[in-house]
């Protein structure tokens, strides 16, 4: 059972949140999983129509800044694994296994721009935004999809080295969670449309599918999560290099 103590101080919160770092706050502090298994399918479309599938098992914890994940299909893609390991006083750590090479490949901040396995995701895209490494700028509320949204305009400090000017991000009201987001590149142009779908998993509200368009590139990725399992125990021992070698058998 939830506090109902921190759901009325959230309440209050909300109602009188003024500007964008407290609501950031309020969705960086919100009720959050232990953690997190899901099968996904990772369908990818280029301007043509001509689409990829991948499966991929993913497992993560402490609200996704520790995060491992295997490739089980297509089979030229089977045991690719990677693992994210996000630190708050250092750089993150990420690294691919990639079995047909036998060699794990450590990905620099100086390749977060680049594609995750040939997605619109970026390796940037898929590591957490700390609360001091951005500025918040509350925009006008909106309604979206008949959900009362704040909107937030989201700036990252120039010291973290984004591939990104900025984001807008839309949060819905009640659940505290994106449903929508614009990202703009280096020089001011939009780059990617971003929207997220929410489930309700043991009082959790959770992200089942994610949709992303490069519109520069004309390029989809759609992700969307299977068999979602929550606060099953993962032992953090897992999210360790020696690990992406293990593919699990399910």
């Amino acid at each position: 059972m939830k506090n109902p103590f921190r759901i009325l101080t959230l309440f209050l919160s909300i109602i009188y949140a003024q500007n964008g770092l407290e609501i950031a706050t309020m969705v960086d502090e919100r009720d959050v999983p232990k953690d997190i298994i899901s099968k996904t399918t990772m369908l990818l479309t280029n301007r043509k129509g001509k689409t990829r599938t991948s499966t991929i098992l993913s497992k993560s914890s402490n609200n996704g800044s520790k995060q491992i994940l295997w490739f089980l299909a297509p089979l030229d893609d089977k045991g690719v694994a990677f693992l994210k390991i996000e630190h708050d006083n250092k750089a993150d750590e990420m690294r691919m296994w990639l079995p047909a090479f036998k060699k794990v490949r450590r990905i620099s901040s100086s390749k977060k721009g680049d594609s995750f396995m040939g997605s619109d995701l970026s390796y940037e895209d898929m590591t957490s935004r700390s609360l001091e490494e951005n500025r918040y700028k509350r925009l006008e509320d909106e309604t979206l999809d008949g959900k009362d949204c704040f909107v937030l305009e989201v700036l990252p400090n120039e010291d973290i080295k984004s591939t990104y000017s900025k984001h807008i991000t839309w949060i819905v009201k009640e659940s505290l969670i994106a449903v929508k987001e614009e990202s703009y590149d280096l020089g001011g142009g939009l780059r990617k449309k971003k929207k997220f779908f929410i489930d309700s998993i043991s009082d959790y509200h959770v992200i089942n599918k994610i949709f992303v368009e490069d519109v520069q590139k004309n390029h989809t990725t759609t992700l969307t999560m299977e068999d979602i399992k929550v606060d099953s125990g993962l032992d953090h021992s897992l999210f360790q290099e020696k690990n992406l070698k293990r593919l699990p058998r399910n």
